[in-house]
């Protein structure tokens, strides 16, 4: 089966300059972008989630990123179809294909 796990990244301003620690006072988090991966080669959502989570994820002081979303590679193609013409394009274009398979982007 083939899904597409959908990731958020969280960027804490306060680690470029300063500790960026909430305890001191120097947390300053933003949500940024995230990126689409079109996972092949997994049986279940949950496993494509875990493999992005694992493969792909991120968790220090200045920077976060996490799946926050599993479709079906299908679903996912319909909504995109559903799109303005030119977003569609990107969103296709963009997608990182991936497996826990052959361990990288394909």
């Amino acid at each position: 089966m083939q899904y597409v796990v959908t990731t958020q990244v969280l960027e804490n301003y306060g680690a470029h300059d300063t500790d960026g620690k909430f305890k001191s006072g120097n947390a300053y988090w933003k949500f940024k972008f995230g990126s689409e991966y079109l996972v092949n080669d997994v049986e279940r959502p949950a496993d494509a989630m875990a493999f992005i989570m694992a493969a792909y994820g991120a968790n220090t002081i200045g920077w976060k990123e996490f799946p926050t979303d599993v479709v079906t590679y299908q679903e996912w193609l319909g909504e995109v179809d559903q799109l303005d013409e030119d977003y569609a394009a990107f969103k296709k274009e963009t997608l990182h294909e991936v497996s826990p398979i052959h361990g990288s982007i394909l």
